[in-house]
């Protein structure tokens, strides 16, 4: 349709009789002289909008679920993010709390055996020098550690100090298979040495052949010349098998370490050791075994078969008079002969 003059003038005309009609409606509410129109409109139009809708609402619905997910999966991120950091954060507490449960139980050790020594952590693990079971700590020359220095922690002997850098040290552990320690039988004093054998139990050799030793006994290091490699009385561990007696010169018995050497973290290096040899002072104590509960059954009386009672049990019936006992039969005897004789 062309621009013209005429059409520019029957739009204006269809405008105004729009609008013109949009009044009348309004202002006739239900009894609007185009009430019927609109209602035949809508009844021509109205599949046609719910066709167009139903068409048109999925896609809008995908858009906003698009949207939706969106911002679903930033705050997941941010609660994820949040998570992982208290995790850390957790964790963190954990080792922390951890680490200083070894170091006051290492401390309580140094303190019962009155060893002097230099806190350590374990920073390496490995066959640093050769050596199959090794560990290197994070102390050295400048630290005052010296070679052959004894390393405990709060379970016992870890091990002794094999080659000192600047700043850290090589460490051999008591499970070593050359490593040897004399060692000293709680009580008994019977003496012997205990050489390493990775992961199974530490196999020590009594020098008394006939030594009396059972599975549960513990020992401790012996020491050694001017305390070195060894200080006196550090708990090395308990037997868990003994091998039968030969007739040799010596006993093996199997020894299981108190230190789990796969599980190292906080170590002490003794650099003072003690003015008199702690003994036994050292070992842990031994728990106390549980009291033993006694129950006493008391018997309760039953009646019976002739019709009597069993002690304890009482043939009178509700009703019945009290059983006179014999004094007092024999007062009511005597009562009645005197009012007998009275005349």
């Amino acid at each position: 349709m062309r621009d013209t003059r005429e059409s520019r003038l029957l739009l204006v005309l269809l405008i105004a009789i729009a609008f013109a009609l949009i009044t009348v409606d309004i202002r006739g509410g239900q009894e609007s002289p185009v009430d019927g129109a609109r209602q035949a409109a809508a009844a021509v139009f109205g599949p046609v909008e719910n066709g167009v809708a139903s068409a048109v609402d999925p896609i809008g619905n995908a858009i906003g679920a698009v949207r939706d997910s969106g911002e679903r999966h930033n705050r997941i991120a941010a609660l994820e993010q949040e998570n992982a950091a208290l995790k850390a954060r957790l964790g963190s507490d954990d080792r922390n709390r951890s680490r200083l449960r070894e170091l006051d139980a290492m401390l309580k050790t140094a303190g019962a055996g009155q060893y002097g020594i230099k806190g350590a952590e374990v920073i390496a693990i490995g066959a640093a020098q050769g050596f199959s079971w090794t560990v290197t700590i994070d102390v050295g020359a400048r630290d005052g550690i010296r070679r052959d220095m004894t390393v405990l922690n709060g379970a016992g002997l870890v091990g002794r100090v094999t080659t000192v850098g600047p700043s850290t040290s090589t460490v051999l552990l008591a499970n070593d298979p050359d490593f040897t320690v004399g060692t000293r039988m709680e009580k008994t004093d019977e003496l012997g040495f205990a050489t390493g054998q990775g992961d199974r139990p530490l196999l020590v050799q009594l020098l008394n052949g006939k030594a009396k030793v059972k599975p549960g006994d513990r020992l401790v290091t012996f020491g050694s010349q001017a305390d070195k490699p060894f200080v006196p009385g550090v708990p090395v561990g308990e037997v868990v098998r003994v091998d039968p007696s030969g007739g040799g010169l010596t006993r093996n018995v199997y020894v299981r370490p108190y230190v789990g050497f796969t599980k190292l973290d906080i170590v002490g290096v003794v650099v003072q050791a003690p003015r008199t040899d702690p003994r036994d002072m050292v070992l842990p104590q031994k728990p106390k075994p549980a009291p033993t509960v006694t129950v006493t059954v008391t018997p309760t009386p039953t009646a019976t078969p002739s019709g009597g009672t069993q002690p304890g049990r009482s043939t009178q019936q509700p009703g019945d008079q009290p059983a006179q006992k014999p004094d007092d039969q024999n007062q009511a005897q005597d009562q009645s002969q005197d009012q007998g004789e009275t005349p």
